[in-house]
């Protein structure tokens, strides 16, 4: 790199509480400013995290409102020039857009970061998803499974394929006098935005048995509904199961420290994950941890030293697990304040934005490689006397 400062823009659909747009947050906040000058652009919405973006982040809101929304790409495209962004660091579906983007002036690099774990298993967007890989110059993926399928399924090089952990910023704790239903020393939180990835039916059906050895166990629901028919099965069991007095919902919030602080068992029912944030800032808060071994989340529990995994779609050995730590208090501080020594060893935000230099430099030098290929082919095919 020269001694200018690269122009780095993240690009994400919303600001929404969710593991991708965290990622992004705190990936862009984290970015070494002698050697960066970081951007980020929500392309739809803004949402709770916008107040998590530090000042120095220059910001650009588009406001797209449906997919062929012209007016914002070519707002987009302007600010890339004006701004001479030379790395494109698509997060989700945004790379759609960076590829576009990279086929115009200043020819920025796209590098896309894939964060859903279940493309490994499901291949209906494979196509689309493919056709939009050729045109960038590296995957980030944030586990093993993600990994291969864009090698295998996607045809990515594998020198072009990178592994990056999801990052955690510094831990600010919360009040732990936050008024919430339940009481300590039996509250389960799950931090997942109601969609069926999550299964958080299996979660619900758990909590019979839970309530059944614990009465007072109360389990807390945060996130997003995402899919309004799913949510309302979930209400229609928790009646029918007795569980009203159990389960509560309490939406998006901006003072998620605040709620993680005063519980004290963080769960994730998932079906399919990639790196799943919420396992992370489970850990930050130093909560005992019940999990699917899925995606990476066997990989974060250090295979079960840190947290106890389930297998997924177990009601049975889901509700087993947060009995048996919902009864002792000692494992519970045991697992918990190890796995937030293990989270703050392993996911610091600093060290893995680091990581990011070496994969910018690669997608520069393909980048030019590439472009440099097209100067030459153009000249090979115009050179005198040559046929058309």
């Amino acid at each position: 790199m020269n001694s200018r400062r690269l122009g780095v823009m993240h690009l994400v659909d919303t600001l929404e509480a969710g593991g991708a747009e965290r990622v992004a947050v705190t990936l862009v906040n984290h970015l070494d400013q002698e050697r960066y000058v970081a951007h980020l652009c929500s392309t739809r919405r803004e949402g709770p995290l916008a107040y998590a973006v530090e000042r120095s982040v220059r910001r650009l809101k588009l406001n797209r409102s449906w997919r062929f929304d012209i007016g914002p790409v070519f707002r987009l495209q302007r600010y890339i020039r004006r701004n001479q962004i030379s790395v494109l660091h698509a997060h989700g579906s945004t790379v759609f857009l960076a590829r576009l983007m990279g086929m115009f002036p200043p020819y920025p690099a796209v590098i896309w970061h894939t964060h859903y774990g279940r493309f490994a298993v499901d291949n209906r967007k494979a196509p689309a998803y493919n056709a939009a890989s050729r045109g960038i110059q590296g995957v980030i993926v944030v586990n093993r499974e993600l990994g291969a399928w864009c090698q295998e399924t996607l045809r990515v090089p594998a020198d072009r394929v990178w592994y990056l952990p999801n990052p955690v910023a510094a831990w600010k704790p919360g009040n732990k006098n936050v008024s919430l239903p339940g009481n300590r020393g039996s509250r389960i939180v799950c931090l997942a935005n109601i969609r069926p990835e999550k299964d958080h039916l299996t979660l619900v059906r758990s909590m019979a048995q839970v309530a059944a050895a614990v009465p007072d166990a109360h389990l807390l629901l945060l996130g997003l509904v995402r899919d309004t028919g799913l949510f309302e099965t979930m209400q229609s069991e928790i009646k029918r199961l007795n569980l009203a007095g159990n389960i509560s919902y309490l939406g998006s919030r901006q003072d998620v420290g605040e709620v993680l602080d005063a519980c004290d068992i963080g769960v994730l029912s998932s079906a399919t994950e990639g790196l799943p944030m919420a396992l992370l800032e489970y850990g930050q808060a130093g909560l005992a941890v019940v999990a699917t071994a899925v995606g990476e989340c066997e990989e974060v529990l250090g295979g079960g030293s840190f947290g106890l995994l389930v297998k997924s779609g177990s009601d049975d050995e889901l509700a087993s697990a947060l009995i048996s730590l919902l009864r002792d208090a000692r494992l519970r501080a045991e697992l918990g304040s190890g796995f937030q020594k293990h989270v703050a060893d392993s996911f610091d935000a600093t060290k893995i934005a680091a990581q990011m230099d070496g994969m910018y430099q690669a997608a520069l030098d393909a980048k030019r490689e590439k472009h440099l290929g097209t100067k030459l082919d153009l000249g090979a095919r115009t050179e005198p006397g040559a046929r058309p």
